[in-house]
């Protein structure tokens, strides 16, 4: 993937966007990829909307800006749908990745984008709570994304999952955040 990939994060504050969208860039970079990631908050309370950035590229990234025409669009939150125009600017033949219960054909007719779109769903936060016991899909979110876009390979994730969260979590922890990739890389449905 020699093309820059740029990727906008839609969340709520507390819902690990930002931790999502560097654990993508970092995975790029142990893959020896350049990367960036950055967070643009809003006000600073859990649960106000926010959006995150991340762009891999197999090249030097020359571009220091936030991203206004994503490829690749993530929405960790559904209830940010009715008030932030999450698809504004995605690129044609682009992919939304939705956390949702709802099927893919659902998500496509609330998102209202064109049939050249890629829309894909996952209960990121039902397999976070199953898993990690907290509502926090920012793991599971990933793995979907891998599935979805292969920006990162599955396996390159759960590694970089493995080293970083060794120094900070339990074992524990980290067993039920891998279980959580393993899960919505396979429970990922997409239109």
């Amino acid at each position: 993937m020699s093309e820059l990939t740029e990727i906008r994060w839609h969340a709520r504050a507390g819902q690990g966007a930002v931790t999502a969208a560097k654990l993508v860039a970092e995975t790029a970079l142990s893959q020896g990829r350049y990367m960036q990631a950055m967070p643009e908050y809003g006000p600073e309370r859990t649960g106000a909307p926010l959006k995150a950035f991340t762009r891999v590229c197999d090249t030097p990234i020359e571009v220091h800006n936030n991203i206004v025409n994503p490829k690749i669009v993530v929405v960790l939150d559904e209830t940010l749908l009715p008030i932030v125009d999450v698809t504004e600017g995605i690129l044609e033949g682009g992919t939304v990745i939705l956390n949702s219960r709802m099927d893919p054909a659902t998500a496509r007719d609330q998102l209202n984008v064109s049939s050249d779109i890629t829309v894909a769903t996952v209960d990121a936060s039902g397999i976070a709570m199953d898993t990690i016991k907290r509502d926090i899909p920012n793991t599971p979110i990933v793995a979907a994304l891998s599935k979805v876009t292969g920006v990162i390979p599955v396996d390159d994730l759960k590694e970089h999952v493995r080293e970083s969260f060794g120094s900070k979590f339990s074992q524990d922890v980290i067993d039920a955040n891998l279980e959580s990739v393993d899960r919505a890389y396979e429970e990922v449905q997409s239109a």
